[in-house]
């Protein structure tokens, strides 16, 4: 992988959480914290990347992660371009790396960029030139760094930053999960006291994935006492057929519900990446319930984005 920092340990690329140092996780965190009145609303910031270009440069579809990169952009006062692959010239067979290039020589160099296929973002970092930094904004199954940040900034929100005294659950679909990925291992970074997994055998992944987690098939076991239940979307459009029986069948034996969520310590807090497929993999009493952190996630994105741009780019 392209080397994320620099000498002095400042950020090039933010590509994946994997191998990135606790003190970098946790300065980015804390600069989050402090940045959250500020990605709500105002403009006191605008001043750190006034001039820059910013380019949302996606390749999959986006609401959540497109949206508040360009909030976090414009609150730092960046000038922000949204690039649509189904209506650019990537049509017509121009490679992502060309069309970046050419963004490039207009004098974009920030590239948020989110792709279909694992490893693609570091590929394009390395073509990138000098003085030019990217922010993987999703690729494949592989990472999404700042998803893993703003679940992390929810869990210490609410649970405080001593993450040795958490028992975490992640539930579902972890084999298609780039979400999970980036979780897993700011988790470990961040010395988690236990992480189990639960979730169908076949929507499990790679040992090498799971090492160090409590993996099992019962979610009502799952969830006796944990701290945390991080729910993840049943990804159909990655999977291929046959891996789930139906969706009935998922719902009964991995949805969670409110009498489900009883196991968990009393004050848990649940979490889903978005979109939820309500009635799937979480009921709608318990994602909009007095335990869910969803749109807490989701307002954290912003302050979590701008904290990335800032010390990539300002």
């Amino acid at each position: 992988m392209t080397e994320q920092l620099d000498s002095s340990g400042r950020l090039r690329h933010l590509l994946a959480l994997e191998g990135l140092p606790r003190a970098a996780l946790l300065r980015l965190l804390d600069r989050a914290q402090a940045l959250r009145a500020d990605a709500y609303a105002g403009s006191a910031l605008r001043g750190t990347l006034a001039g820059k270009a910013v380019c949302n440069l996606f390749f999959e579809p986006s609401t959540r992660t497109r949206s508040s990169f360009q909030l976090a952009a414009t609150r730092l006062g960046a000038d922000t371009l949204n690039f649509d692959a189904s209506t650019s010239s990537t049509k017509k067979g121009e490679t992502a790396a060309d069309t970046l290039r050419t963004l490039q020589a207009m004098g974009v160099h920030g590239f948020v960029v989110r792709h279909s296929e694992d490893g693609a973002v570091a590929a394009l970092a390395q073509a990138a030139g000098a003085g030019t930094a990217l922010v993987n904004a999703g690729d494949g199954r592989h990472a999404h760094p700042t998803q893993g940040l703003l679940d992390m900034l929810t869990l210490r929100q609410a649970k405080g930053p001593d993450f040795a005294r958490l028992k975490v659950l992640i539930v579902g679909d972890v084999r298609h999960s780039r979400v999970a990925r980036s979780d897993l291992h700011a988790l470990r970074t961040l010395g988690a006291a236990e992480i189990r997994i639960c979730g169908p055998q076949a929507l499990l992944p790679d040992a090498a994935t799971l090492a160090g987690c409590a993996v099992t098939q019962d979610l009502d076991a799952a969830l006796d006492g944990v701290d945390a239940v991080m729910m993840l979307r049943l990804q159909r459009e990655r999977m291929q057929q046959g891996l789930v029986a139906s969706l009935q069948d998922y719902h009964r034996d991995y949805g969670l519900t409110v009498a489900r969520l009883r196991r968990a310590a009393p004050d848990a807090v649940v979490l889903h990446p978005g979109p939820m497929n309500r009635g799937v993999e979480i009921d709608d009493a318990v994602a909009d319930g007095p335990q869910s952190r969803v749109l807490a996630q989701v307002a954290n994105g912003v302050a979590v984005r701008m904290a990335v741009l800032e010390e990539l780019l300002g």
